[in-house]
């Protein structure tokens, strides 16, 4: 790519809504290509070690934005000695007491996990982690504990509970190529009906599903609160964190990609906000539908997803066209797995006067996306490529 079309990157980016893991290496391949990139990503995770972290401290999840910010990380200039720190994580089983002395131990300068590290950056966790030392309560279980979740949530402590500054600090140490924002910073979690009248409260109850989904939304209620029973969810609507809302008004490329459809791609767009700038916005927006099995998605032909991810964009612009809130839809017909009638979805498409394009992504039947032919689909929509 040449310098003009990366300089309109940079003020006019790809803006993608994502969590989780699946779009980590495509964030690598753009990264890798120059190009600028926002990541407006979930907060919501409910499970394993972020569960633990979550209800020690009510705070936000961390984890996938940790995820996200190593993605794009510039290892050529930041090292690949604090990748590997930020990538350190204690073992699954083990005594947690054993596990708490040798999380004090790290708070050492000495210690081998900050080995290769230059003096201020080591400096700056190790107070990051010293913060965390101090607030942890005495019973924290630290299995499978990240580190780089551990310190986000140290300078969490720091900066009065603003992840804003967290992911500042991060991003420089990082030297990210593009952007990893939160797509609010308030300490929810994600709650559904099923079709069975099954309430589901905490997106790690997501993976194992009885029954389709029929409502999605945030909640204050906590999972286990609501699983023992003691006060039903209730729904809330919280507004989009301001950056997160800036750098949408001025994306070049907003993209829905593959991902769970409900905990990655879906859960960004219930804060308020940003419905009605995806509408005002002239530039191509794009849905690229999981291909394969989606666990989230029991019962959800493509028809479905489309369906949902145009009303859930309409609660903040009811009279948005569907084309002003999903103009795009990207598929592989000939080597991805879709749910549900291609011919009714084509058909369906065409009077909504929303594009179905064929595209070459997935590299053999049954595959996930490869991410250089996805990048390579996204930029020809540009006329980049």
């Amino acid at each position: 790519m040449n310098s003009s079309a990366l300089a309109l990157l940079r003020d006019h980016p790809l803006v993608f809504f994502t969590g989780g893991t699946a779009l980590r290496e495509l964030s690598r391949c753009f990264a890798a290509r120059g190009c600028h990139t926002t990541h407006l990503v979930t907060t919501f995770d409910s499970g394993g070690s972020t569960a633990r972290l979550r209800a020690a401290f009510a705070m936000p999840a961390v984890g996938d934005l940790r995820n996200r910010l190593l993605a794009l990380a510039d290892t050529k200039a930041c090292g690949l000695p604090l990748v590997r720190c930020l990538e350190t994580r204690f073992p699954k089983e083990g005594d947690q007491e054993a596990l708490r002395k040798d999380l004090r131990a790290m708070a050492r300068p000495d210690h081998v996990v900050w080995e290769g590290l230059g003096s201020a950056t080591a400096l700056c966790l190790q107070s990051c982690l010293d913060t965390f030392l101090s607030a942890m309560p005495a019973n924290f279980d630290a299995r499978e504990a990240s580190l780089g979740n551990i310190c986000m949530t140290g300078k969490y402590l720091q900066e009065h509970r603003s992840l804003s500054a967290v992911m500042g600090l991060f991003s420089r140490l990082l030297h990210i190529h593009g952007e990893v924002l939160p797509i609010v910073e308030e300490s929810l979690h994600l709650a559904a009906r099923l079709r069975d009248g099954t309430l589901l409260v905490g997106q790690h109850h997501f993976k194992d599903l009885t029954s389709p989904i029929v409502r999605f939304f945030l909640t204050v209620s906590e999972p286990d609160r609501a699983e023992r029973g003691t006060a039903l969810p209730v729904a809330c609507r919280p507004r989009a964190a301001s950056p997160a809302l800036a750098r949408l008004r001025e994306a070049g490329l907003v993209c829905y990609p593959m991902g769970s459809f409900f905990s990655s791609v879906l859960a960004n767009l219930l804060a308020e906000g940003t419905g009605h700038i995806i509408a005002d916005l002239s530039c191509p927006k794009v849905f690229i539908p999981n291909t394969g099995t989606d666990r989230e998605l029991l019962g959800q032909s493509l028809t479905d997803q489309l369906g949902m991810l145009i009303d859930t964009l309409r609660v903040d612009a009811p009279k948005a066209r569907a084309r002003d809130l999903v103009s795009h839809v990207l598929l592989d017909t000939k080597n991805g797995q879709y749910a549900g009638d291609l011919p009714a979805l084509r058909l369906w498409t065409e009077n909504l006067d929303i594009d179905l394009l064929d595209c070459d992504m997935v590299t053999a039947r049954g595959c996930a996306h490869d991410p250089h032919k996805t990048a390579q689909a996204l930029l020809r929509l540009l006329g980049m490529e």
